[in-house]
């Protein structure tokens, strides 16, 4: 099991952020989190990291319980993060090589000196993802596209066994959208690829690989389940409280009133 939610709540100054969220996700699955702006798809990311612990019930991840085990850079380093919002706290001197090399000890910025072996498997992934040619770069010179890539560089740098992705399209024109999402469709096939959480409000992003969904609503589990029978037109218009009309192409979903 790669994390394991059960009747989790979480209350942050005074208010409860997360209330019962039940949630299984199995090695080799790939889910989708589904909910609106402040539906608490932060504050579940926030505890899967360890900056937040449950208020009540009961969270493993990784095989690590909280409460009972000691959490923290441990953890971090088994969890690939993808987020707009890490971009913020890089350090904007730092060239795209020097991000990728960061993530191998889950730093922001680099404080250890890397072995060659680390050295060589951060051009790998440059090369793999297309950033290569732009490893000296200053990474806040980068275009918002090449940057995300470059986090999912760091992210697969310390071969994580979690892989999220928050929100990773934000600031992204539609060409650079789709490039990212291929980027996202060729990890998921390759055989040692991590089990992939992809955080999101917008249903044309899920990619046939996420073949699970947790919609997320008022921080409750409004259900979960298969993608298919989560983002269809009946489901969606009872979770949005108003008619929609989902269609699928190419193994995706689309969205309409």
């Amino acid at each position: 099991m790669v994390l394991h939610m059960e009747n989790v709540s979480l209350k942050r100054d005074g208010s409860w952020i997360l209330q019962n969220i039940n949630w299984d996700i199995k090695k080799g699955e790939n889910w989708v989190l589904f909910g609106l702006n402040g539906s608490g798809k932060t504050a579940i990311l926030n505890m899967l990291n360890a900056f937040y612990f449950p208020s009540s019930g009961n969270l493993t991840v990784l095989g690590k319980e909280f409460g009972k085990t000691y959490l923290g850079e441990e953890l971090r380093k088994k969890i690939g993060f993808v987020s707009s919002a890490l971009q913020e706290k890089l350090h904007n001197h730092d060239n795209a090589f020097e991000i990728v090399l960061s993530g191998a000890f889950a730093s922001i910025g680099l404080y250890d000196r890397p072995t060659d072996e680390m050295r060589e498997k951060a051009i790998d992934l440059l090369k793999q993802l297309g950033c290569y040619e732009y490893a000296n770069r200053n990474y806040h010179t980068l275009s918002q596209g090449e940057k995300q890539r470059v986090l999912i560089g760091r992210a697969l740098m310390a071969e994580p066994e979690m892989l999220i992705f928050d929100e990773p399209t934000n600031g992204l024109d539609f060409i650079a959208r789709e490039q990212l999402l291929e980027t996202i469709q060729s990890i998921a096939g390759n055989h040692s690829s991590p089990t992939m959480i992809y955080v999101t409000h917008h249903v044309e992003e899920i990619l046939p690989v996420f073949n699970k969904t947790l919609l997320l609503k008022q921080g409750e589990v409004f259900s979960s389940g298969m993608t298919t029978e989560m983002i269809s037109s009946e489901q969606l218009s009872v979770f949005f409280g108003l008619p929609v009309t989902v269609f699928w192409q190419k193994g995706r979903p689309f969205l309409s009133k």
